[in-house]
């Protein structure tokens, strides 16, 4: 989603700097800032991707411990199968498979489009995510820039020049402060 966002962005502000004729497009500002990296920078979210981590990986055990059920169940039918009445096949056939479907369910609920983990995510980033926006914003306006575009996940963005990169100064706006410019 964040990818197709900013691909868009990207092509509405090639589109409308274009059609501005290139007398107006002398006049605008453009900069470009790398949110992961920003992102990266910032004290708290290291605390936050480890809270996710944690929470993924007892859920990840919990799944784990489900396969190894499963995969349990399966062996114990295989090896006794031709003890088994059709009626009792049937019953471990329908357990296997209802081991199976629960599985599932807890994958769903906990890493699905809509599961636990992506809302947990979201909760736990949205602060920081505005406070960067926020910071985008003051420098922006600062600096009076026009246009701001994001680097990261290797956006639409081809070549930019260093000149214009404006990471440092959203970075120094969230009092974050580097001797590094990897960005």
């Amino acid at each position: 989603m964040k990818k197709s966002v900013t691909y868009f962005f990207a092509s509405l502000c090639f589109l409308t700097s274009v059609s501005a004729g290139s007398a107006m497009a002398q006049e605008q500002k453009i900069g470009y800032v790398n949110t992961d990296y920003i992102l990266s920078q910032m004290p708290a979210y290291e605390g936050i991707r480890q809270q996710l981590r944690s929470l993924s990986s007892d859920w990840n055990d919990e799944l784990n411990a489900m396969e190894q059920e499963i995969e349990q169940l399966k062996e114990d039918f295989e090896a006794k199968e031709i003890l088994y009445t059709d009626e009792m096949r049937a019953e471990k056939q329908q357990e296997i498979q209802s081991k199976i479907e629960q599985r599932q369910r807890f994958l769903e609920q906990k890493f699905g489009a809509q599961g636990e983990y992506f809302q947990q995510q979201k909760q736990l980033l949205e602060p920081i995510q505005r406070e960067i926006m926020s910071a985008i914003t003051t420098v922006a306006e600062r600096q009076n820039v026009d246009f701001i575009f994001d680097r990261a996940q290797n956006s639409a963005m081809l070549f930019a020049n260093q000149d214009w990169n404006l990471t440092q100064d959203v970075l120094q706006e969230l009092g974050i402060t580097l001797n590094d410019s990897s960005n």
